[in-house]
Protein backbone atom coordinates (compact mmCIF):
# COMPACT_ATOMS: atom_id res chain seq x y z
CA UNK A 1 0.00 0.00 0.00
CA UNK A 2 1.63 3.49 -1.07
CA UNK A 3 1.66 6.23 1.31
CA UNK A 4 -1.38 8.55 -0.81
CA UNK A 5 -3.88 5.42 -0.41
CA UNK A 6 -2.72 5.27 3.34
CA UNK A 7 -3.17 8.75 3.82
CA UNK A 8 -6.91 8.79 1.87
CA UNK A 9 -8.06 5.48 4.23
CA UNK A 10 -6.62 8.10 7.07
CA UNK A 11 -8.85 10.54 6.09
CA UNK A 12 -11.73 8.42 5.67
CA UNK A 13 -11.52 7.29 9.01
CA UNK A 14 -11.11 10.37 11.04
CA UNK A 15 -14.38 11.24 8.42
CA UNK A 16 -16.02 8.93 9.71
CA UNK A 17 -15.06 8.91 13.29
CA UNK A 18 -16.44 12.72 13.39
CA UNK A 19 -19.68 11.87 11.67
CA UNK A 20 -20.10 9.09 14.20
CA UNK A 21 -19.10 11.64 17.35
CA UNK A 22 -21.68 14.28 16.03
CA UNK A 23 -24.38 11.60 15.34
CA UNK A 24 -23.77 10.36 19.24
CA UNK A 25 -23.81 14.30 20.39
CA UNK A 26 -27.26 14.44 18.38
CA UNK A 27 -28.17 11.15 19.72
CA UNK A 28 -28.01 12.34 23.50
CA UNK A 29 -29.53 15.56 23.08
CA UNK A 30 -32.12 14.02 20.91
CA UNK A 31 -32.71 11.96 24.28
CA UNK A 32 -32.67 14.78 26.24
CA UNK A 33 -35.24 16.73 24.74
CA UNK A 34 -37.37 13.70 24.53
CA UNK A 35 -36.64 13.25 28.48
CA UNK A 36 -38.30 17.00 28.94
CA UNK A 37 -40.86 16.90 26.65
CA UNK A 38 -42.16 13.49 28.41
CA UNK A 39 -41.73 14.99 32.23
CA UNK A 40 -43.97 18.40 30.25
CA UNK A 41 -46.38 15.75 28.96
CA UNK A 42 -46.65 14.80 32.53
CA UNK A 43 -47.56 17.58 34.48
CA UNK A 44 -49.81 18.54 31.85
CA UNK A 45 -51.93 15.23 31.94
CA UNK A 46 -51.76 15.70 35.75
CA UNK A 47 -53.04 19.53 35.41
CA UNK A 48 -55.46 18.19 32.52
CA UNK A 49 -56.93 15.46 35.32
CA UNK A 50 -56.74 17.72 38.24
CA UNK A 51 -58.92 20.29 36.11
CA UNK A 52 -61.25 17.79 35.42
CA UNK A 53 -62.01 16.23 38.89
CA UNK A 54 -62.64 19.62 39.72
CA UNK A 55 -65.08 20.51 37.08
CA UNK A 56 -66.88 17.26 37.53
CA UNK A 57 -67.31 18.16 40.92
CA UNK A 58 -69.11 21.52 40.82
CA UNK A 59 -72.77 21.37 41.34
CA UNK A 60 -75.09 21.97 38.47
CA UNK A 61 -76.40 25.12 39.36
CA UNK A 62 -72.61 25.82 39.36
CA UNK A 63 -72.26 25.04 36.01
CA UNK A 64 -72.88 27.77 32.90
CA UNK A 65 -74.95 26.18 30.42
CA UNK A 66 -73.49 25.32 26.71
CA UNK A 67 -74.68 28.58 25.14
CA UNK A 68 -72.64 30.89 27.51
Amino acid sequence: MNHDALEQLQTKIAYLERANADLSDMTFRQHQDIKALEQQLKQLAQRLNAALSTWNEQEPAEQRPPHY
